[in-house]
């Protein structure tokens, strides 16, 4: 190997450096992070049944709530409330809500009515919607996801062990055909590799709110979203990045444990969708935006430096070598993790979504000239 360094030219010397640092630093990630989630068990269980409230925010959701509502509702789970923030509903959710209030008595809902001269997000509904809840356990999940489990609630119940006021579910994306429904569902199934293994090292920096909770008091006590109101999106994400620790977090892995929620269809949709998720990005705490950006930068250098060296015409079997340890060791643990998280469909197109995606990232940082606020 030394010999065949010294032969190369310096301009393929510097580009192999690139390529075996990014390539360690990938193989950490993927050892010492994302293989974390497959292997991760729940050391302790609260035996004790909290009272919970579950809240959902509603804008015009007439058929997710119709559809959804009676999973939420039926949970084997002796106390707890849904709260359905009705927000600015211009079709039937109200009737729904108090048709579905006769059959479930432990459905309550408030309503935001619409005022022209106040503009607001969906903070303020969950804010709403904290504030009306009877009960200290707090259940997030979104008017068009649901559990894939009646003992859902029970799962996450179970993670609020002493000292935990934080617990971080996973909530995934229906299974439809396409290709884009794929890159959807490998996109969250990796973002939840990263959160997940991150949290188990004592780092927890993100949740989802399609599967998301906390305790009241934490929310009071943080002043809530004070912090990023403006934002359009980041009541989930940032909110754990501000509040979570080591010590007042747990996760929920559990198969039952699990939500799901209808995928975008559309590449507009989904586009519109994630450059307003990454305009939060900038607001995580130094350490994880360093820790984020730079599992997206040795990426990028690893793809561009194997690739750079192939145009050099540079010893091929060392450059397929190279890529090929990282392929195998990648397909390995996302597949371990798709086992984990009861997801298939898209293994085959792992090597493509892995080299694609840092791009888009990209790209959309970089156009991403809308400011997603609250006006």
């Amino acid at each position: 190997m030394k010999h065949f360094i010294l032969n190369l030219s310096i301009e393929q010397q510097i580009t192999f450096v690139v390529l075996f640092v990014s390539l360690l630093i990938q193989t950490l990630y993927y050892l010492l992070v994302y293989l974390r989630p497959f292997f991760w068990k729940r050391k302790t269980t609260n035996n004790k049944e909290n009272k919970i409230s579950v809240i959902i925010c509603a804008k015009n959701e007439y058929e997710n709530l119709k559809n959804n509502l009676p999973r939420i509702l039926t949970q084997k789970y002796s106390d707890y409330e849904v709260i359905v923030v009705n927000d600015c509903s211009t079709d039937d959710s109200e009737m729904l809500l108090g048709e579905m209030k006769q059959q479930y008595k432990h459905l309550r809902h408030t309503t935001i009515e619409p005022d022209i001269k106040f503009s607001h997000g969906k903070k303020l509904a969950i804010t709403i919607g904290i504030k009306s809840a009877k009960y200290e356990h707090l259940v997030f999940i979104d008017a068009d996801c649901y559990p894939t489990s009646n003992q859902w609630l029970n799962e996450i119940n179970k993670s609020y062990t002493t000292n935990k006021q934080i617990v971080l579910g996973y909530g995934g994306y229906e299974h439809k055909k396409g290709f884009l429904n794929k890159l959807i569902r490998f996109d969250t199934l990796f973002i939840a590799m990263q959160y997940f293994g991150f949290a188990t090292i004592g780092n927890p920096y993100m949740g989802v709110g399609r599967n998301l909770s906390y305790i009241k008091r934490l929310f009071l006590k943080g002043k809530g979203f004070s912090k990023h109101y403006q934002m359009l999106s980041g009541d989930d994400d940032l909110f754990v990045n501000d509040n979570a620790n080591k010590k007042n977090t747990a996760l929920v892995l559990s198969k039952n444990s699990f939500t799901l929620s209808k995928p975008q269809e559309s590449w507009k949709n989904w586009i519109k969708q994630k450059k307003r998720h990454l305009t939060t990005g900038k607001f995580y705490k130094k350490k994880d935006k360093f820790f984020l950006g730079l599992e997206l930068l040795t990426r990028f250098l690893f793809y561009s430096s194997l690739l750079y060296l192939i145009y050099l015409n540079t010893n091929i079997i060392i450059t397929i070598s190279v890529y090929s340890f990282r392929l195998i060791l990648q397909i390995i643990i996302i597949k371990l993790n798709m086992i984990k998280m009861k997801e298939k469909g898209f293994l085959l197109l792992i090597p493509l979504f892995d080299m694609l995606l840092p791009i888009i990232y990209f790209l959309f940082l970089f156009s991403n000239k809308k400011k997603y606020i609250v006006k």
